[in-house]
């Protein structure tokens, strides 16, 4: 029974590990999903603030 055993533990420790590998994995990809719509966003702001500065520009200078 001991080899029984001792395969059962080994099964059981490489499922163990396998699992906190998928779980880093998903974790990291994650991670890159959330920079990637932070990225996204900054860059969206960045062109509204341009547009209305060249919007702004715009009005400023049909008033001159």
């Amino acid at each position: 029974m001991g080899l029984l055993d001792n395969a059962k533990e080994a099964a059981e420790a490489a499922g163990e590990k396998l699992s906190r590998a998928f779980d880093d994995t998903k974790g990291r990809v994650s991670d890159k999903v959330d920079e990637a719509k932070a990225d996204a966003e900054v860059k969206k702001a960045e062109q509204n603030r341009d547009a209305t500065e060249a919007k702004n520009d715009f009005k400023e200078n049909l008033r001159d």
